[in-house]
């Protein structure tokens, strides 16, 4: 085996595994807890788990992780249980129940740390935060490396990972139908004979365990990161809980590689001789993934929403110019619009705007210009004419139905005009069609097209 194989498995390898069944634990639970909306619920628990995390330190007197974790144990599933409890009894938002929790127990481990600091009890509170991802090592000797022998010496922090790992996909797989049904309609779950209010007890008392279980490898960063972002990273590309589920997976474990890698590999590049924090790293990264997002997103990114907004604007105003082109076409049917018209400019709100509009109505089939001049194809007419035919519709019914004056009506009519399907659904259905609205003007007939798909 080659030294460098040799150093990745002893020194990367272990941390790599510790991080990444961390983080998967995590951002699986934390899934259920963006959809829930209570994602801040982590970041309460592990708040609220030091007091117990000082405690197993003050009685065991040492760092040994069993009474720890019993420690942090029944702080965490406490607080959970508090929280909810607070917040069903006294009928107050689980956001407020959460901070009350979070100060008391979070003060009460202040005390107990200056507690512990008189009984000389070295409890170093950076531990809690950042972890101690650099300091799992696994060390199996060259000789006996395909030995059986050798798991006893894997890392207690890689094999408490995994344990857990395998015990939250196995809770999810068993009770997924329960979760989302809870998750989404709590009234219809209580219908259904399931219970509500123990499936969110349970998955709390999983997120304290998955929280406590990663303190002293990860830390408290990490973990609070990954139980949000992964999961809200997800929901910018997608509707479906299957779906959400498996794109958090592969976002956790692509924010615990590359954040990994940065801690390692980056501070070579300006020539540091010494590697950044890892949990910080990851818990960094997550910020870099989720701000791409954002952005990027090709479902609810700000750029796609963007250009969605944007197709629309120019979807609205091309619909604008087709119903003056048809009004036009009904005194004149060789009627035209000069793209110079500084009306029609005014109109659509800028010679940018406008422009866009006609393209738009030219690659749709709608619009023909020719000579500075634009003309409706067969198709823009048939178009305009559903379009115009709405909007008097609109006025007719506003008139007639509510009862609105006929000089208070356009806007309305105006700006429903642009859905001649709901319009369809809403007025025409068994109602008899007027042959004018109220200003005295016909209303086209329906074209063959929209009879047909009625």
């Amino acid at each position: 085996m080659s030294d460098s194989l040799y150093t990745f498995l002893s020194l990367d390898l272990p941390p790599l595994l510790t991080a990444l069944f961390t983080s998967l634990s995590a951002a699986l639970l934390g899934n259920l807890l963006v959809l829930r909306r209570e994602s801040l619920m982590g970041d309460a628990i592990s708040h609220t788990v030091l007091p117990g995390i000082v405690l197993g330190f003050i009685l065991s007197g040492t760092r040994e992780p069993i009474p720890i974790l019993l420690g942090a144990s029944v702080a965490g599933i406490l607080s959970a249980l508090l929280i909810e409890l607070i917040s069903r009894v006294g009928e107050i938002e689980v956001g407020t129940a959460m901070g009350v929790v979070l100060s008391i127990f979070f003060a009460l481990g202040i005390v107990l740390i200056e507690f512990a600091s008189a009984r000389n009890v070295d409890l170093d509170p950076g531990c809690i935060l950042h972890g101690q991802l650099e300091h799992i090592f696994w060390l199996p000797p060259r000789s006996m490396f395909w030995s059986i022998d050798l798991l006893y010496l894997i890392p207690q922090e890689v094999v408490t990972a995994c344990v857990c790992l395998l015990i939250t996909i196995m809770f999810l797989y068993c009770f997924h139908k329960e979760l989302i049904l809870s998750s989404f309609d709590a009234e219809l779950c209580h219908t259904l004979g399931y219970k509500p209010v123990f499936m969110q007890q349970l998955l709390m008392g999983f997120v304290a365990i998955s929280v406590i279980t990663s303190f002293q490898a990860v830390g408290s960063i990490l973990v609070i990161a990954m139980l949000i972002c992964p999961a809200a990273i997800a929901r910018f590309y997608t509707d479906r809980y299957y779906t959400q589920s498996l794109l958090t997976g592969v976002f956790a474990v692509a924010i615990v590689l590359s954040g990994y890698g940065s801690a390692v590999y980056a501070p070579l590049l300006p020539g540091v001789d010494h590697s950044l924090s890892e949990a910080g790293m990851m818990a960094s990264m997550a910020g870099v993934f989720l701000f791409l997002s954002v952005c990027f997103s090709p479902r609810y990114g700000l750029f796609a929403r963007r250009k969605k907004l944007r197709q629309l604007q120019d979807r609205v105003n091309c619909e604008d110019v087709l119903g003056v082109l048809f009004r036009l076409h009904e005194a004149d049917d060789d009627a035209c619009l000069s793209e110079q018209d500084d009306w029609l400019q005014e109109m659509l709100g800028g010679q940018s705007a406008m422009q866009r509009a006609l393209s738009f109505g030219a690659s749709h089939g709608l619009l023909h210009m020719r000579n500075g001049e634009v003309f409706l194809t067969e198709a823009g007419l048939q178009e305009g004419r559903k379009h115009v035919r709405t909007h008097r519709l609109v006025e007719d019914y506003l008139v007639n139905e509510a009862g609105i004056r006929p000089d208070h009506v356009h806007e309305a009519a105006h700006m429903l005009e642009h859905y001649p399907d709901m319009v369809r659904d809403h007025i025409e259905q068994g109602a008899s069609v007027p042959d004018t609205d109220p200003h005295g003007r016909p209303i086209p007939e329906e074209s063959p097209d929209d009879d047909s798909s009625k």
